[in-house]
């Protein structure tokens, strides 16, 4: 009997004594036909009706024949008096209702139970009740929810406000007119019907300024009871703050502000956590916010310690001056017993303390990161990021403590916030440079990501060359041809080319090592080889600079699509590259995840942003049957009105050949109003000619339109560079503004007065990034060299820096766009490439006194472009 009971033991721990771990659909399925049985056994189908809804919520799938036969199998148990029973017929009824067939048989059971004595079935009964309700159905049982928001028994009433949220998605027009009733339940005393009593409401007039502006007026002045409504309100007061731009002088700011006084402590949180987020609040509105932070920091409750100290970390980022009042209450928070709380205290340390406190904090983490999680573990290495920035002369503490994080196991994610923060010291801070490459090298001895070492191994390829002793690198990089899979092989392969390209002295022995690698089992490793091999062989620079070193710069998804249409052709004459659009530089993009809390998958490549208007203006007839060429590039919308004006319109300039097709956006706002063929006269200056216009025929209200202008620009590359007056014309019609019907088919004529269309310099020109600017500058040659001297009016380099790249529309190479501090002076690199095809490089030697000194220095492969570039400072 003993051994009996010990194996049934060992078999429950076993299966983690979960009964259902083992359930077969069919087997539970003929089970059910217990429901049918006369009389009903309440505990039998209890069991058998638990065995149900776990499957399902497991999910598994039934068919829609299964499902409806189980269905009305389940409706037959309403004839049993069991309260257990009865509240598991309800949630099987919720489940099977998207799937079963003709489930609204129930509607007058589930009525019966919602309007019955019995309360513990009726908020059971509404929610069941609504699930398999559509909108047609909805308005027979329309007074029965009115009177269940109203309902005494606060289950009910918040089973009913509940029920209409879910049903205002499908049935909004019906439950709109419960607002009377919804207004009623939040003055409730129940904590949990006002908050959703209020949800509701929230949801029901979102759409309606106005309406909200009122209800906040009204509820910030009363008392409400329930601390999640107050939360909920805070909430829309913060929505209302950022959609009106408004300051913290504002009587919803005050509202939240007084929330930092309440008695609940959840309030006071979300009141603290609402202000730090604001965009626009200054230190002085941060101080209460951050007391109140402050003595959550001495809670004894775990939750509250962790919530602050999450928050002050969040704030240190763009005030770090108002943390520093906290840093005694962070540093009793690093011996915290939550591994968490200990890690979010140090790194909010690292980001307020001074220097010298550097190190210890250091020898803190050190005694304790390896028993913190992974997205911890990216905070603390976000933490030392901006510390490297903050203080460079601390590199080699931060990086050696980097290294050892490195050889720890750990994520990808983990590994890559890692290598990305090493990169980023030394691409800063010259200083730091070969200590950096060091570690980098000893990690990808033993990386088992390929996509971290391919990214490794390309960073030692551009900065090992300029180091003081290049051939201790190339030991590192050859490991991984022998050792690793072919991607990186074949990443190692293209690091050594670099090297062979800029370091004459190794050039003998890279071309051995190449010549191995002309063995690899990979076709890719080897065409690699073979094909840097055979331009090193030729010794000449311009050859290098134009395969190895820079490499192809136009848009892969333009050249595939080039490449094919030119198989396509009849043609002749040789494939031109200059036709084939420049691939746009990214921008670099500030971490979304600053806390390092949240991780997305990496989005798959989609269509570029050039890919996406070109299909557009092939899909507009008029512009297609120009024949305009291929596009050069688009450029970012630029603002023609006032965003608050009645009628917004923004434009994006399309740059062909021989070509300018301007595309305006318009967005009508006000909605009493339904323009008609709408249109834009511009006053085409000299040179230039309208070839083609497209007018938007209708413009609803809040309905974007768009409108298409093709104008033939003048030959002389000077005369491209103007500005355009513009007035927007339409036909105006009154209309219904809740219909969007007009009041007749007559209307009248009225215009509007844009800004002027400016097309500038940096219109003409698509960024392009130079590996090696050198051996780019040496190649054009001083052929077609310009020069010349200006006075800035800018107090700071970094100010003239800034404004000379936006300006001349260039990409800043070799990290030229960052000024050193304390530097008074600095040479800004930049590179491009004009309409046309025509490369474009420009050094700016800059010097500070009473104002900028400039010495600009252009070369082209085309005078006149070189000429537009220097006279466009001007």
């Amino acid at each position: 009997m003993l051994s009996i009971k010990k194996d049934k033991k060992e078999e429950e721990e076993r299966d983690g004594g979960n009964p259902y771990k083992n359930l077969e659909k069919t087997s539970v399925l003929q089970e059910a036909r217990l429901f049918n049985e006369t009389p009903v056994n309440p505990r039998k189908c209890t069991v058998v009706l638990t065995k149900i809804l776990y499957l399902l919520n497991q999910g598994e799938v039934l068919g829609t024949t299964e499902a409806t036969e189980c269905f009305f199998a389940i409706t037959k148990l309403f004839q049993a008096k069991d309260t257990v029973l009865r509240r598991l017929v309800y949630l099987g009824i919720k489940e099977l209702s998207g799937i079963a067939e003709d489930v609204i048989i129930v509607t007058s059971s589930l009525t019966k139970d919602m309007t019955g004595k019995e309360d513990c079935y009726r908020a059971a009964a509404i929610r069941a009740l609504c699930t398999i309700t559509d909108p047609v159905m909805l308005q027979a049982i329309e007074r029965y929810m009115k009177q269940a928001i109203v309902d005494r028994n606060p289950s009910v009433s918040t089973a009913a406000l509940v029920s209409s949220l879910q049903l205002s998605k499908t049935a909004g027009e019906v439950v709109k007119r419960w607002v009377n009733e919804v207004q009623e339940s939040v003055s409730s005393d129940n904590i949990m019907v006002q908050y959703h009593a209020l949800g509701l409401l929230y949801h029901i007039r979102k759409h309606d300024r106005l309406a909200i502006t009122k209800l906040l007026t009204k509820l910030t002045r009363m008392s409400l009871k329930s601390p999640y409504a107050v939360i909920l309100l805070i909430r829309i007061a913060c929505k209302m703050i950022e959609e009106e731009d408004q300051d913290t002088g504002s009587p919803y700011f005050d509202f939240i502000e007084s929330c930092l006084r309440h008695k609940s402590e959840m309030v006071i949180y979300e009141a603290a956590h609402a202000i730090v987020n604001m965009k626009k609040t200054t230190a002085r509105e941060l101080a209460p916010a951050v007391s109140v932070l402050q003595l959550f920091c001495s809670s004894p409750k775990p939750t509250l310690r962790f919530a602050a100290v999450r928050t002050l970390n969040k704030v240190a980022m763009t005030h770090p001056a108002a943390v520093t009042a906290c840093n005694l209450d962070l540093e009793n928070l690093i011996t915290d017993n939550n591994r968490s709380i200990a890690t979010l205290a140090i790194t909010t340390l690292l980001k307020t303390g001074a220097e010298s406190s550097v190190d210890r904090l250091m020898k803190q983490i050190a005694s304790f990161v390896s028993e913190i999680s992974d997205e911890f573990k990216i905070v603390v290495v976000q933490a030392i990021s901006s510390l490297c920035t903050k203080f460079p002369k601390k590199h080699g503490i931060l990086l050696n403590f980097l290294s050892g994080m490195l050889r720890d196991e750990g994520g990808l994610d983990y590994k890559a916030s890692i290598a990305d923060t090493i990169i980023t010291v030394i691409e800063e801070n010259p200083e730091a440079k070969e200590n950096g490459l060091a570690h980098l090298c000893e990690f990808i001895e033993d990386c088992e990501h390929t996509s971290l070492a391919v990214k490794i191994l390309h960073l030692l390829g551009q900065e090992g060359p300029r180091t003081s002793n290049p051939s201790r690198y190339i030991r590192f990089i050859y490991n991984r041809v022998l050792l690793e899979c072919a991607t990186v092989r074949a990443a190692a392969v293209s690091a050594l080319a670099r090297f062979g390209a800029l370091c004459d002295d190794l050039l003998p022995n890279i071309l051995v090592l190449l010549n191995r690698c002309q063995m690899d089992a990979d076709d890719e490793v080897r065409d690699r080889a073979t094909y840097f091999k055979a331009v090193l062989e030729q010794h000449e620079a311009s050859l290098n600079n134009q395969y190895i070193l820079n490499g192809i710069q136009v848009s892969l998804s333009s050249l595939e699509k080039a490449l094919h249409a030119y198989t396509l052709g009849q043609t002749a004459q040789p494939f031109d590259l200059k036709t084939v659009p420049v691939a746009p530089v990214e921008e670099e993009k500030p971490a979304a995840k600053a806390e390092g809390l949240t991780s997305k998958p990496a989005e798959k490549p989609s269509a570029t942003r050039h890919d996406v208007f070109v299909e557009r203006l092939a899909g507009v007839p008029a512009i297609a049957a120009l024949n305009l060429g291929p596009l050069f590039r688009s450029t970012q919308p630029a603002e023609l009105t006032e965003s608050e004006t009645e009628y917004v319109v923004q434009v994006i300039k399309h740059i062909f050949p021989a070509h300018v097709v301007l595309q305006l956006d318009c967005t009508n706002t006000l909605n009493d109003q339904l323009l008609e063929q709408v249109s834009v006269e511009l006053e085409v200056p000299e040179g230039f000619e309208l070839i083609a216009e497209v007018p938007c025929p209708r413009l609803e209200y809040n309905v974007g339109g768009t409108i298409y202008l093709v104008l033939s620009t003048p030959e002389e590359i000077s005369e491209c560079m103007t500005s355009i007056p513009a007035t927007l014309k339409f036909t105006v019609k009154d209309c219904d503004p809740v219909t969007g019907e007009p009041d007749s088919d007559e209307g009248y004529s009225d215009d509007y007065q844009l800004e002027d269309i400016d097309l500038t310099v940096s219109d003409y020109v698509q960024r392009v990034m130079k590996g090696n600017f050198g051996a780019a500058w040496d190649e054009l040659g001083e052929g077609n060299e310009l020069a010349d001297t200006f006075s800035l009016p800018m107090k700071t380099l970094e100010e003239a820096v800034k404004n000379i790249i936006i300006f001349l529309g260039l990409q800043a190479c070799e990290r030229s766009d960052k000024v050193p501090e304390g530097k008074s002076s600095h040479t800004l690199l930049l590179s491009g490439v004009f309409r046309g095809g025509v490369e474009v490089l420009v050094r700016a030697k800059l010097a500070l006194s009473d104002g900028v000194a400039m010495q600009l220095t252009v070369r082209s492969e085309d005078p006149s472009v070189a000429e537009v570039m220097t006279t466009a400072i001007a």
